[in-house]
């Protein structure tokens, strides 16, 4: 472990990019907001706190599974991988720093929901550390889905496009802007294949809206540990 370099890294890939580049975290901002927006609208304000409470989610999500285009572009066209290859550096601490750097970019989003969540009594100060330790899981299962997406990968000309159409099935099909009761048993657990969906009804189950569903943290866990292992052996990770 290379606490270092996973802090140096994800400071300057996550929060530097928000300085040089405020119309990327735009861009990551404005789905979830249309479909803040769009489900406020049509349902009058009914699903509105399902809807905020899934916009931490969906922002993660969104940023950690276009990660793969960065982990390919590292790989594949400027070779930056090839550079700690040849280092004290592991795979474990490059994986870590990128997923991290993705959180980093995802926090003023964070904050932008969990303002609106305050200010509609959806979040509160006892659920915020479960809220966390929900979307620090998700990132690193995310993000190393990614890295097994840009390992599969032999030209990045492709990517982008790949990880818009996960992106947009990744936070519209779960029910992360509507209660996941909305769904039979059968579909949830067949939609829980994607990590947002336990992560989504977990946190609907933490601020109070739906049931809690214990399974889906053992589902989650298990996603994670399998992501892991999968995503370091696609990393190609040459010595």
């Amino acid at each position: 472990m290379n606490p270092k370099f996973i802090l140096y890294f994800a400071w300057y890939y996550g929060f530097y990019v928000v300085l040089r580049g405020p119309s990327y975290l735009l861009a990551s901002l404005s789905l979830p907001l249309t479909l803040l927006f769009m489900v406020t609208i049509f349902t009058h304000g009914t699903l509105i706190a399902f809807a905020i409470a899934g916009g931490p989610i969906a922002i993660v999500a969104a940023n950690s599974i276009n990660g793969a285009a960065d982990a390919a572009f590292f790989r594949i066209q400027i070779r930056i991988q090839d550079l700690f290859v040849a280092t004290s550096i592991t795979p474990q601490n490059y994986m870590l720093a990128l997923s991290l750097s993705y959180l980093v970019f995802s926090l003023p989003g964070i904050v932008l929901y969990g303002i609106l969540g305050a200010y509609f009594k959806v979040f509160s100060l006892a659920s915020a550390p479960w809220i966390i330790g929900v979307l620090v899981l998700l990132t690193l299962t995310i993000s190393n889905l990614s890295f097994i997406i840009a390992g599969l990968l032999k030209h990045i000309r492709n990517v982008w496009g790949i990880t818009a159409i996960l992106s947009i099935i990744m936070t519209v099909l779960p029910p992360t802007f509507y209660p996941y009761s909305y769904l039979p048993n059968g579909v949830l657990y067949i939609l829980s294949i994607s990590p947002v969906t336990p992560a989504a009804v977990l946190l609907q189950g933490i601020v109070g809206l739906e049931k809690m569903q214990y399974s889906m943290i053992v589902i989650l866990l298990v996603e994670t540990v399998v992501l892991t292992l999968l995503g370091r052996k696609f990393i190609r990770w040459r010595e």
